[in-house]
Formats: structure tokens, sequence, C-alpha cells
């Protein structure tokens, strides 16, 4: 495949769109999300501008469909920015208009169920970023988290390689965004254990794809977005799991699938995010949530050896629904070289 184009970046004093091509909860939790803004516009420099259904819960498709439009056709705009995740984007895509997107080609940064606009977005033969929510990330509690700041600041102004480091704590346990006080303090912080190695014995380069697998299964059901197998020979994949905790069995059926299908021994590496343990309706306790991570780990183990035994993995990469996150360029180049165990992206 000819490998996705970079669209031109950003800088200080441009303006960004801020749109909800999924949930509209800025209407909802608005504390997160006005802190986003402020960090982006004092911290970054940078311009938001919504459009009419950044703050609006319960918009048809169509409408979402017409925000993306607006915030990609307009010049003045010079990257698109999601507020948050949710769970029915994929219905926007049978309403974007191609033509107009790729003759107007921008960043879009967002991950969750954003994977599906990143994966339109890669189809498109656009580079786009997985990662940096203006409610997740940028109006994270406390302070924008120095992992992620670095990587988004990378990801929006630079161009060229930037290497990932293992950050030496983590959180992924959650306060109600609806209560002021959660947002006078950062999260306290664990210990991140570092990531964790298969197979790495070589250097593998190549394109990325992929996302949140949760989205991916659901856009393999419904036969739209995934090319065919030969259309990811040697890309690089990267996955994560979200706050709705999959089991590491659910895990194993959807990698299964892809097995079936042909894709997973197209990639020969394969990053795997730090799976999200804890949530509001299953508040794992520190043993419950290291047996999750481990019980995730060993169903890609399985699927791996199962369908793609020569591909090289990384357990743990601070990707996706985590906290620090890194942004990783989606359809950009990413190196994994397992015998210097360095991981180097291309924003």
């Amino acid at each position: 495949m000819t490998a996705p184009v970079y669209p031109p970046k950003p800088k200080p004093g441009d303006r960004v769109a801020i749109l909800s091509p999924s949930s509209g909860l800025p209407a909802v939790l608005p504390l997160p999300f006005d802190l986003g803004l402020r960090r982006l516009t004092e911290e970054f420099g940078l311009k938001p501008v919504e459009y009419p259904t950044t703050r609006r819960m319960g918009c048809s498709p169509q409408e979402r469909a017409a925000d993306i439009h607006a915030a990609f056709a307009d010049p003045e705009i010079k990257a698109v920015i999601a507020s948050i995740g949710g769970d029915d984007q994929i219905t926007v895509l049978p309403h974007l208009d191609d033509e107009l997107i790729r003759a107007n080609p921008k960043p879009f940064l967002g991950f969750s169920d954003n994977t599906n606009l990143l994966t339109h977005l890669w189809n498109l033969g656009i580079v786009g970023y997985h990662g940096a929510s203006v409610m997740t990330e940028f109006g994270r509690p406390g302070a924008l988290h120095p992992v992620t700041g670095a990587s988004a600041r990378a990801a929006l102004f630079t161009s060229g390689p930037y290497e990932l480091t293992e950050p030496a704590e983590f959180n992924d346990i959650d306060r109600p965004w609806q209560e002021p006080a959660t947002f006078e303090s950062e999260a306290p912080m664990q210990p991140a254990g570092g990531w964790t190695w298969h197979r790495p014995e070589r250097v593998v380069e190549g394109v990325s794809w992929g996302g949140n697998l949760e989205i991916l299964g659901w856009l393999l059901m419904a036969d739209r977005g995934i090319r065919s197998p030969e259309a990811y020979e040697g890309c690089v994949l990267f996955l994560e799991t979200s706050e709705e905790l999959p089991s590491g069995e659910e895990v194993f059926r959807i990698l299964r699938n892809m097995g079936e299908r042909g894709l997973l021994a197209r990639f020969p590496a394969l990053l795997m995010g730090r799976a999200k343990a804890w949530s509001f309706d299953r508040p794992n306790d520190a043993a419950q949530r290291a047996a999750h991570r481990a019980g995730q780990r060993e169903a890609v183990l399985r699927a791996l050896a199962a369908y793609a035994p020569d591909t090289m993995a990384v357990f743990d990469v601070d990707l996706g629904h985590t906290d620090p996150q890194v942004v990783i360029p989606y359809g950009g180049t990413v190196r994994v070289d397992g015998p210097a165990r360095r991981i180097t992206v291309t924003y």
C-alpha cells in the first residue's frame, strides 16, 4: 500500500476545531471539557473553535458528520481534536464526504470510539493521531501529565521521529467529573513496571494501524472500513482496550476473528496498550487489576501463538485508556527495535 500522507501541522495561534463525533458529553460534564479548552489556549497557544454538536447530547449521525465536514473544509482550521469518545461513531461513517476530507487533510486527534474516524482517514490516505482528547488528556485533574503533554505537543506541532519512553508511574482509577474537588489535585499514581517484550529478536519498521480493540471488532462485524488482509502487510499493529474492561476471553475472541480473517499474521509487530483495569462499575482492588491485565496479556499471547507466531509484541505501552498517555500516529511510521528495547514513532 502507499503510505498515508501527514497533513500540515498547526502552529501556536492557529484555530483548531473541537468536535464531538461520538458522544456530546461536554453538555453534561463541562468541568473537564472547559479545563481542556483552557489548557489548549493557555499552554499550547491554540484557539479552540466549537461546533453546533460539540456540546449537545443525542445529535444525529448526519449532524455530527456535518460538523466534521465544516471543520475539514474551513481553511482557517488547522487541526481537529475530539472532545471524547462514545459508542456510536460507526453510524457517522456512511455520511462522510470522502472527497471533501481528502481534499482538505488535517491532523485529527482522538482515541477510543474515534478509532472509527481514524480508520476512515487511514483508508483515505491521511495520517491521524490516536490519543489526546480534550476531556481526558487536556482536561486531566490537577495538571497535564508531563509525558502526555510532551507527546501531544510533539504530535501537534512537530514532524519527525519521537522516541517513546517508559514512564515510572501510571494511574487508571478515575474520580467523578461532576465534582469540582476532583480537579483540584492530581490522582494518586502507582509504579508502572515498564514494558514487557515478546520475541524481541528483530527490528520492525512500518506504517501503523489499529486503535481500540472493541471498536475494531465492531468494524469487523459491520464490514466497514476493514480492507483485505494484504493491505496491512508489514504494518505495525497497535491495540488498546477501554473502561468497559473486556475480559481476556473477549480479547482473545476478537483477535481470533482477526486471525481467521487472515489479518493478524500480516503484522510483524504489535504494541499493546496498558489495559485499563478499573471503572466506576467495577472498582477493582490492586490484586484484581493485576489479574485483569495478566488475563489480557495471556489472551493476546494465545492468539499470537495460534495465528501470528513470529509477531513481536510489546505490552503495557502507555497508549489508549491510561494515564499518562502517549499519542500514536495512525498511519505514520513506527519503529520497534527489539534488541535495543526501543519504540520510535514519527509525528
